[in-house]
């Protein structure tokens, strides 16, 4: 049986962006991303439902300021206790796992999609890779994270860097191209999930 294009999205391969069930997928997202970031208050149980709805695979505590914008939310697994502050964007065409004890300043940026080299090909087709990150990191205001990036438990991510490669856990790293300015070793924190 051929695989369908969501399963080609999800396995890294090449896939079209326009196949109708990825096009109904992302218009599901809309719509409850819309009534999340009208909804007045975020701790009522209407907006957590909208939440629950919208990235069922998360832990408890998850924690999102409007606005808020994603392609699926369906991709993104959130362990506990994360926070994304004020114009998140998560295009989660691949999966984004994301560790517990994470927070997210404004405007940060996780992008799993991407697109081919090759103009002939980006014109009908799209790429995506995995994003993971770790337990108990925290990501400065500003900061982009590419396709295929993982950042290791512990991590701190300096504002507006763009993390283009993989951070080893407990490293400060920041920068465009964000690099390891040094490590903070896991002095008070157990050592947690990493990528």
């Amino acid at each position: 049986m051929m695989p369908t294009e969501q399963e080609k999205m999800l396995a890294g391969e090449l896939y079209a962006a326009f196949d109708s069930e990825l096009l109904a997928a992302r218009t599901r997202a809309k719509r409850l991303l819309h009534r999340l970031n009208v909804t007045e208050y975020l701790v009522t149980d209407a907006a957590r439902e909208i939440l629950a709805e919208l990235i069922p695979h998360a832990g408890r505590n998850l924690w999102v300021e409007p606005p808020f914008h994603c392609d699926y939310g369906s991709h993104i697994r959130c362990g506990d206790n994360v926070y994304f502050n004020v114009n998140c964007v998560v295009l989660d065409a691949a999966p984004v796992t994301i560790g517990s004890n994470v927070l997210f300043g404004p405007g940060v940026q996780l992008y799993a999609a991407t697109h081919p080299l090759d103009a002939t090909v980006r014109r009908t087709l799209e790429l995506a890779r995995p994003i993971c990150i770790g337990d108990d990191c925290w990501l400065g205001g500003g900061t982009i994270v590419c396709p295929g990036v993982s950042i290791g438990a512990g991590c701190v991510i300096g504002a507006g860097s763009v993390v283009t490669k993989d951070v080893p856990p407990y490293s400060l790293a920041m920068g465009n191209p964000a690099r390891v300015i040094r490590s903070l070793g896991p002095a008070s924190i157990e050592k947690g999930t990493s990528c």
